[in-house]
């Protein structure tokens, strides 16, 4: 296993920092500390293009058959560096050393594997062999967009038997606002009715992106669409546990990277206390 050459911080979510194919190890800080990240997509395809994303050569596409026995041998021999090695001491700041959830990202939606499932099963698995946080999360991040597939469900309600949880993209509720950030035509129909399915299985939060395009920051249209589409899921009975809401740390690499900037951060401010007036936990991540 290739070691890391500096500390890990905030600003790199490098996929192939420790020379593996499917595991790899970031600062999160929307997790608080050490994330260990599973990347089920490193042919860098993605169903959506977010104009944010920050994977280099990104096409559009989904997962490539996932090497399961691969995953398991390099899942195993990190957890081993991780709980009995000095990985911590070398690689991660004093601040930042704690294990605070196994993450399904990567370089696009993990749920287009179609061994999502057995990913899950295997990770629960895995886990068992190793002595860790009682409390350690197992985290999907997404964008929704698969949720209904009956391999994705299957998944998804293993891992709310596991401590699981579930980052869903909402970066816009707008038509527009979605086709010019996410690069989808996915209807709001749709992007509805999978939060609540969503929901409905496995602890779900909503997690949102918001940057400066052409040093404009969104517009209070988009703003009033987002309050009040997150306001119907909440009348209707939806169960989400919050939002998280962050900025963009790191340089998009898509062609817009040019137009993106970060916000400020009392614009950012101002956008969580109107999400938390819904009644909504929100955590802000600068």
């Amino acid at each position: 296993m290739q070691q890391a050459s500096n500390l890990l911080n905030t600003s790199d979510h490098s996929r192939d920092s420790m020379g593996m194919i499917y595991v790899y190890p970031v600062v999160s800080r929307r997790a608080g500390g050490v994330s260990i990240g599973i990347n089920l997509n490193p042919n860098n395809a993605c169903n959506w293009r977010c104009i944010y994303c920050q994977v280099p050569d990104l096409k559009r596409g989904a997962a490539p058959p996932v090497d399961l026995v691969k995953l398991e041998n390099e899942l195993r021999g990190f957890l081993q560096e991780l709980t009995t090695g000095d990985f911590m001491r070398k690689q991660v700041p004093p601040e930042a050393r704690s294990i605070q959830d196994i993450a399904l990202s990567g370089n696009g939606e993990p749920t287009s594997a179609k061994e999502f499932e057995q990913v899950i099963d295997l990770i629960g698995r895995v886990k068992k062999d190793f002595v860790l946080p009682k409390d350690l999360k197992l985290v999907l991040i997404t964008n929704g967009s698969l949720i209904d597939r009956p391999y994705v469900l299957t998944g998804l309600q293993r891992m709310a038997q596991m401590n699981g949880e579930i980052w869903f993209k909402l970066d816009s509720a707008t038509r527009e606002g979605r086709l010019r950030i996410n690069n989808t035509r996915m209807s709001l129909k749709q992007v509805h009715k999978n939060i609540g399915l969503s929901a409905s299985i496995c602890p779900t939060w909503l997690q949102t992106c918001v940057f400066n395009l052409s040093d404009e920051p969104p517009s209070e249209k988009e703003i009033k669409a987002y309050l009040e589409f997150v306001g119907k899921l909440l009348n209707e009975g939806v169960s989400l546990k919050g939002v998280l809401v962050y900025g963009i740390a790191r340089p998009s690499l898509q062609p817009e990277s040019k137009f993106l900037s970060r916000i400020d951060k009392g614009w950012l401010d101002m956008f969580c206390d109107r999400i938390r007036k819904l009644g909504l936990t929100v955590k802000p991540s600068y």
